[in-house]
């Protein structure tokens, strides 16, 4: 049974007999974890085990674990920083904040890949406008041109722990200061200003082989009157086309806020893929899950599934084998401190 174009949560940290038949939908490509869904290493691994031996192809299991305040499991795994953690210290010394961004993705990857997850939906490439509560501190920082270097950095980190980055939230959620979790936020800037700063990260790590995107629940009304992510324009002509974007697109939470303009579940849903998302995730709403795979017609697409398939984590690590290596033990150094203390001089050897 080859993988379908949804993504789905679970409710805890054991399958229930009713998701263990959903995963199994034909429609369904993937599982998204949450905190709920976490009780300690040998029990995430155990549940990932379980959802990756339902169906084969292996069924994608992701994460949001950025670091600083978005970050889904916490005690047995390491305090992962803010990325914006890392903006002073690129003023000061660009090179040694590259070290460690490419650090804090390799620590981040290779702990989440010990456990059995294929890729966390990271990095974030949004710009540091200092408007956004939502984006904040994770952003890398204000300068396209530092957010484009710092994420490049970590994005190496989490490909040399066998992980595909995803760069969120296209074309950039920074300027807004509503959060699309509960509100359907509203850019008023032209598509030159977007495109000469906001797309410039995204632009850069297309090039080093970004291999997926997610979009915003934000409309650019100046530009389209659609949320990028219900947008051929944004998805199909800026993304695909003037970017050259050939990864998956993976569209935001169907639940939040921000994508309840497009109709009930289904239409949402239905709105996505048309408009260029390749896979879409439905969050913290089984209704809403169950409504999708009752409306969504069945469809198979070779490029979807060549597509889809650049994000099966590779390169299997042993998490005990993983807390015994030396570059594990000074990236984990380097990063508590950064953690603890973004204003320490410390550095990092890789």
């Amino acid at each position: 049974m080859s993988l379908g174009p949804v993504m789905l949560d679970l409710h805890g940290t054991q399958l229930t007999a009713e998701e263990r038949e959903l995963l199994c939908h034909p429609l369904v490509g993937g599982v998204i974890l949450f905190t709920r869904n976490y009780e300690s290493v040998v029990q995430l691994r155990a549940l990932i085990d379980e959802i990756h031996a339902l169906r084969q192809p292996r069924l994608l299991v992701a994460v949001d674990h950025e670091g600083g305040r978005v970050q889904r499991f916490r005690s047995g795994f390491t305090r992962l920083p803010a990325a914006g953690s890392l903006a002073a210290i690129y003023d000061r010394d660009p090179a040694r904040a590259l070290r460690l961004a490419e650090g804090c993705g390799w620590i981040m990857a290779s702990e989440l890949r010990a456990v059995g997850v294929d890729f966390s939906f990271a990095p974030v490439l949004d710009l540091d406008y200092g408007v956004s509560g939502v984006i904040g501190d994770r952003a890398f920082h204000h300068s396209p041109q530092a957010v484009a270097a710092l994420a490049g950095s970590y994005m190496a980190g989490m490909r040399r722990a066998g992980m595909a980055a995803t760069g969120k939230h296209f074309p950039g959620h920074g300027a807004v200061a509503a959060d699309s979790h509960l509100a359907l936020p509203l850019d008023h800037r032209r598509y030159e200003e977007i495109y000469d700063r906001d797309l410039l990260p995204f632009e850069q790590l297309i090039q080093q082989g970004l291999a997926a995107v997610m979009p915003a629940h934000v409309v650019y009304d100046r530009v389209d009157p659609q949320p990028a992510g219900f947008s051929p324009f944004w998805l199909k002509e800026v993304l695909r086309k003037r970017l050259n974007f050939s990864g998956i697109i993976f569209s935001d939470d169907l639940s939040m806020e921000g994508a309840c303009s497009a109709g009930d579940p289904t239409a949402r849903a239905q709105a996505a893929l048309a408009a260029g998302c390749d896979m879409v995730l439905v969050c913290n709403d089984r209704a809403a899950a169950l409504h999708i795979l009752r409306g969504l017609p069945q469809a198979s697409d070779p490029v979807f599934h060549s597509r889809l398939a650049r994000m099966h984590g590779r390169h299997p690590i042993d998490w005990s084998r993983l807390h015994h290596d030396l570059l594990w033990k000074r990236a984990l150094a380097a990063v508590q401190q950064l953690a603890e203390d973004p204003t320490l001089e410390l550095d990092l050897e890789l």
